[in-house]
C-alpha cells in the first residue's frame, strides 16, 4: 500500500469504457510523517476522497481487487481515506536521525 495525498482530478472525455463512471485522482506519495515523496499516480477513487486528504493506494494486481475495479484496466486504486498515522518512539527516533543528515 501507498501512503498518498489528493493533489488533483484528472478529466478524460474519451477512455476504455469499463472507465466510465470512475473517479480518477491525482496522488502524490508522501512519508509517514507527511512530507512530499517523489511522483505522482493517476487512481481510481472508491471511497470518495477529496482535494488534500491522506489515502491509501493500492497498485497492480492489488488495484483491481478494490470495489467497482473488476475487470477494469486499473492500475492504482484509492481504498481508504487515512485518519492518523503514529509510528512507535523507535522508528520516530530513526526518521529525525535520518532528516538530520
Amino acid at each position: 500500500m501507498i501512503l498518498a495525498r489528493v493533489v488533483g482530478t484528472v478529466v478524460a472525455t474519451r477512455k476504455d469504457p469499463r472507465l466510465d463512471g470512475c473517479k480518477l485522482l491525482v496522488v502524490k506519495p508522501i512519508s509517514p510523517e507527511g512530507t512530499d515523496e517523489t511522483g505522482y499516480l493517476i487512481a481510481v477513487d472508491t471511497v470518495d476522497a477529496g482535494f488534500r486528504e491522506h489515502v491509501l493506494v493500492v497498485s497492480g494486481s492489488a488495484a483491481r481487487l478494490a470495489a467497482d475495479c473488476k475487470d477494469r484496466p486499473v492500475d492504482a486504486a484509492i481504498i481508504g481515506i487515512v485518519d492518523t498515522v503514529n509510528l512507535d518512539v523507535q522508528h520516530e527516533s530513526e526518521l529525525a536521525a535520518a532528516r538530520r543528515e
